[in-house]
């Protein structure tokens, strides 16, 4: 793997631990436990946890199907098919969780083992951020008495701050997003395709010991460029034009997000001009990354230079995102978005602008925040011409 071979652990015990003291606070209206709709504060018995992702985060599991059912007595219950008897007892064992193991087949005998966890409790919290309307209505009804109430983002709120086990597995996909881009530069001047390019970007990654990608890479060139999440195509990439390079990968369940736009040979005059535009305004939204910075004054930080240079209208995406187990979570900077950054955020920074006839620049970095700035986790030069 390039970069670090020993990856720094990860403390997943203890995130099941603040989950628990965050049911047991008492919870203002609009806060994670509370109704969000100005009614008065509900405290929550017990979370159950559906989305896997967040499963993973709390527990260490990694397969594809199971509840997770936190009481705010400390008690933990989780549940599973028979598929994952052996891999569920080894990861939650691993990383030194307390919980019930409860495997089951059928779904209904799945519920079954959550109702009798929550007997003598009156309120469950369920991710609604997650859930369908017939799965929440579903959970109702089959735990009646119990009240099912909506709980907001509980877990994505702890994992918005990253540990610097976390800080550690996406500094390592970074690095090997890094790596194989550089050894695959050269390729862009041997006619290949946005296609082939593509998938030889995701096998140079996994060769250097990323699982997977961490989204669909964008490969995009002359007119494709202009297209903001255009899909890698068989156009032959040509020399002079503009082309979007957009990828990641995935260490020990961590993701990296990187864009570079480079050019085989010199572009033309307004490309350039693009390019130089789009490169301004993502050095001034990375100088505004520092803890406590409002999230919309770091995306007004490159908005502002693309609308005053009259391209504003071009630039029709946020600024940027949150990174971790998943490529897109907390916090976002957008100027829709609300809150401020805090010492630990992975986030983005990846102004664009997409102009048909002339094509697409965006030039993003991952970055840590930190108390006085950031630090930059995607390395790679930001050099125009290759």
């Amino acid at each position: 793997m390039v970069g670090a071979t020993t990856l720094l652990p990860c403390d997943v015990a203890a995130r099941l631990a603040r989950l628990i003291a965050a049911l047991r606070r008492p919870a203002a209206p609009g806060d994670a436990g509370g109704r969000g709709d100005g009614t008065p504060p509900v405290v929550l018995d017990a979370l159950l946890v559906t989305r896997l992702p967040n499963i993973r985060y709390l527990t260490g599991f990694t397969g594809s199907a199971a509840l997770l059912l936190v009481r705010a007595d400390g008690s933990t219950t989780f549940v599973s098919d028979g598929r994952y008897a052996g891999q569920a007892a080894e990861q939650l064992g691993a990383a030194g969780v307390d919980a019930a193991i409860e495997i089951r087949t059928a779904a209904d005998e799945q519920l079954d083992v959550i109702a009798a966890a929550l007997v003598g409790d009156a309120c469950l919290g369920l991710e609604e951020h997650g859930l369908t309307w017939a799965q929440a209505r579903q959970y109702s009804a089959r735990f009646d008495p119990v009240e099912c109430v909506p709980a907001g983002s509980m877990v994505e709120d702890l994992r918005r701050v990253k540990d610097a086990g976390e800080v550690d597995r996406i500094r390592a996909a970074c690095a090997i997003a890094d790596d194989a881009f550089a050894e695959l530069l050269p390729r862009l001047a041997e006619g290949v395709t946005e296609r082939a390019f593509a998938l030889e970007l995701e096998f140079a990654m996994r060769r250097r010991g990323a699982s997977a990608v961490s989204f669909d890479p964008i490969i995009a060139s002359g007119p494709n460029a202009a297209k903001p999440h255009a899909r890698p195509g068989d156009r032959v990439i040509e020399p002079g034009e503009l082309v979007v390079c957009d990828f990641g990968c995935i260490v020990d369940g961590y993701c990296s997000d990187m864009t570079r736009t480079v050019s085989v040979g010199e572009p033309a005059p307004d490309a350039r001009r693009l390019y130089d535009l789009v490169l301004t305004a993502q050095a001034a939204g990375r100088a505004a990354v520092r803890s406590g910075a409002d999230v919309v004054a770091v995306d007004g930080a490159c908005r502002d230079i693309i609308t005053a240079a009259g391209y504003g209208d071009a630039f029709s995406h946020g600024t940027g995102h949150g990174v971790g187990i998943e490529i897109h979570e907390a916090p976002r900077v957008a100027r829709t978005a609300s809150g401020t950054l805090r010492v630990g955020d992975i986030v983005t920074v990846e102004p664009g602008v997409y102009l048909p006839g002339v094509g697409g620049v965006r030039i993003e970095d991952t970055v840590l925040v930190t108390a006085d700035g950031y630090e930059p986790l995607t390395m790679t030069p930001k050099t125009l011409v290759v």
